[in-house]
C-alpha cells in the first residue's frame, strides 16, 4: 500500500469514518490533481504533499461526521464559500454522494479548477462558481440547506455575507481554528441576528493544532 493511501486509511479509521475503495480512490485523486494545478495557479500556500494529506485532505475529512450528525442522510445542497482549492466542498462531495455542493469563489481560476475537478474525477453533485456570494440570492437561485466555510472571514462577515444563500431552515457552518472567543463575542452584539447553537471541537488525524466548528443559524431578529 502506498504511504499516502496508508496515511489516508489511517485517518478515516482515526475519524470513523467509511469510504469504500472508489472513495479512497477519487479522495487521492483530488489531491493529486490539487497538487498538480497548485504549480501553475497558486490554490494554496500548502506545497508538501504530506502537510496537503494532513492539513487539507484530513482536516476537511474531519467535518463530514459532524455534518452528517447535523443533517441526516437525506439529499441537501450545501454551499461552500471561498472554496479556493475546493475545501472541504470536493472533500464533501466525494465523501457524500447524496449531497450536492457548489463551491464559490470570487476568484475565476479557482472556481475553474473545481469545474475541472468534477469533470476528471467524474462528480455530478460538485459545480464550481464564479461569483462574490453577496450576490447569491435564495429567491432567485439555489436555496441553501448548508452554507460551510474553511478560514473564510469573521464569523460576523461570513454570516452577513452569505445570509441571503441560506433556504428555510438552514444553517451555517464555519470551520475554524482555535476557539474563536472573540469572533462569538462581536456576533452576540448583532442583537439575535445570528444563534450559535453549537461549538464543536474536532480532532484532526496528524495535525498538532486547534480545529473547532461554529454552528449557527439565523436568529429570531433575522428572520421577516
Amino acid at each position: 500500500m502506498s504511504e499516502p493511501r496508508a496515511t489516508l486509511q489511517a485517518g478515516l479509521q482515526s475519524l470513523q469514518l467509511e469510504l469504500d475503495s472508489h472513495q479512497v480512490d477519487l479522495m487521492l485523486d483530488f489531491l493529486a490533481l490539487l497538487q498538480k494545478w497548485n504549480k501553475v495557479y497558486n490554490l494554496t500556500a500548502v506545497r508538501d504533499p504530506a502537510e496537503m494529506m494532513t492539513h487539507h485532505l484530513l482536516d476537511s475529512l474531519a467535518v463530514v461526521r459532524p455534518l452528517l450528525k447535523q443533517v441526516g442522510a437525506r439529499p441537501i445542497k450545501l454551499l461552500d464559500v471561498g472554496s479556493g482549492g475546493g475545501l472541504p466542498g470536493v472533500v464533501i462531495a466525494i465523501a457524500c454522494p447524496q449531497i450536492d455542493v457548489t463551491c464559490v469563489d470570487t476568484v475565476a481560476k479557482k472556481a475553474a479548477f473545481i469545474q475541472q475537478a468534477a469533470a476528471t474525477l467524474k462528480l455530478p453533485n460538485l459545480h464550481g462558481l464564479h461569483a462574490r456570494v453577496e450576490t447569491l440570492n435564495a429567491l432567485s437561485g439555489p436555496a441553501y440547506d448548508v452554507v460551510a466555510a474553511r478560514a473564510f472571514a469573521s464569523l460576523l462577515d461570513f454570516s452577513r455575507w452569505s445570509r441571503e444563500a441560506l433556504g428555510p431552515g438552514g444553517i451555517w457552518m464555519a470551520m475554524k481554528g482555535k476557539h474563536p472567543g472573540d469572533e462569538l463575542e462581536t456576533l452576540s452584539t448583532e442583537g439575535g441576528a445570528v444563534d450559535v447553537f453549537h461549538v464543536e471541537q474536532l480532532h484532526v488525524p496528524g495535525l498538532g493544532a486547534e480545529r473547532c466548528i461554529v454552528w449557527m443559524r439565523p436568529g429570531p431578529r433575522s428572520v421577516a
